[in-house]
Order: C-alpha cells, then structure tokens, then sequence
C-alpha cells in the first residue's frame, strides 16, 4: 500500500504524476528526451541502462517496465536484458555498451563513483562524449525516478504481462504523455 493517498489501480510512476499532474509534463519530456530524443545511442540500448541502474536500485516497478522496453528493441529481447542484469560482462553486448553499463553502475552508487579509468574504458571501446554523457545523465535520473517510485511505495504490478503491456505503449506513443 502506497505511503501516500494514491490510485491504488495505477502502477509506479503513473500514480504519482496522477496524485501531482503539474509534473507530469516535465519528468514526461526528461523521460521522452533521455529515452526517446535524438542521440547517438539506440532506444533499446537506453532503455537496457536504465533498467540495468533500476535493476541494481531494486526498484521492481522501474526494472520490470523498462527491462521489458528494452526487450521490445533489442534483438536479443528479454533473455539479453535478464543476461545484462545478471552477468553484464559475459553478456552478448558490444565492448562500447558494456563499458556505458560499468558507468551507470558507478552513477547509481554515487557520482563521484565515475572514474577517469571508466571514461578512458568507454572512450577506447568507441563511445563520444555525447554517449558518455547520456549514459551518466540515464543513470542520474533513474535513479531519481526509483527513489521517487519506491520512496512512495507506490503499486508495482507482479504479473510480467502488465509490464510487457507497458512497454508496448510507451515503445509506441513515448513518455511525453505518460498520465
């Protein structure tokens, strides 16, 4: 039961930008543009980092929705995404992706987690400072999101469907609208 007086039948994040519909608008366009918004990385691949820093955060609602919308846009679906979460250095990633999830983990531990040596690991598996950036930026926010999420204690689905129905909306119509 949600700490607060929530929409008990509205999952995660939904029910706090319904409870407080003046921030939906902007965590909407951060979501959209972090995910969603022009940049050199893949909407799967974005999606795979903020599930990964949600994963680590132990926040179920944020990993299971955005685990399942990074299925929906990576080939290997969502037996790479559980590979990712479980083993992030044997799964079948580029070297470049693996050394961008070594950065949100050092994020979601703290920002001054991120070191030089994680930058330079990035840099010479091919990443701009563009996606070094975006990496840092996802990781920052998700974990804003999760502990908003969590720290609320709002309503998270236990049945995968429910989260595979998510992803299928917000892979087609984004997070700009997300009440």
């Amino acid at each position: 039961m949600a700490h607060i007086d929530l929409d008990d039948g509205l999952p995660g994040l939904r029910a706090l930008l319904d409870f407080r519909p003046e921030t939906a608008g902007p965590l909407g366009a951060l979501a959209e543009t972090l995910l969603r918004g022009p940049g050199p990385l893949e909407r799967g691949e974005r999606e795979l980092i903020a599930a990964y820093v949600s994963e680590l955060n132990g926040c179920r609602f944020c990993s299971s929705s955005h685990s399942a919308c990074a299925a929906a846009q990576l080939p290997g679906g969502m037996a790479l995404v559980r590979h990712v979460h479980a083993d992030p250095d044997g799964a079948p990633i580029s070297a470049k992706l693996r050394t961008l999830l070594a950065i949100a983990a050092a994020v979601q531990r703290g920002g001054r987690e991120v070191a030089a040596e994680h930058v330079d690991a990035a840099r010479a598996a091919g990443a701009t400072d563009v996606e070094i950036h975006d990496t840092v930026l996802i990781a920052a926010a998700f974990c804003m999101f999760n502990r908003y999420v969590d720290g609320l204690a709002t309503y998270a689905p236990s049945d995968p469907a429910a989260y595979a129905r998510i992803a299928e909306r917000l892979v087609a119509e984004g997070y700009a609208n997300l009440r």
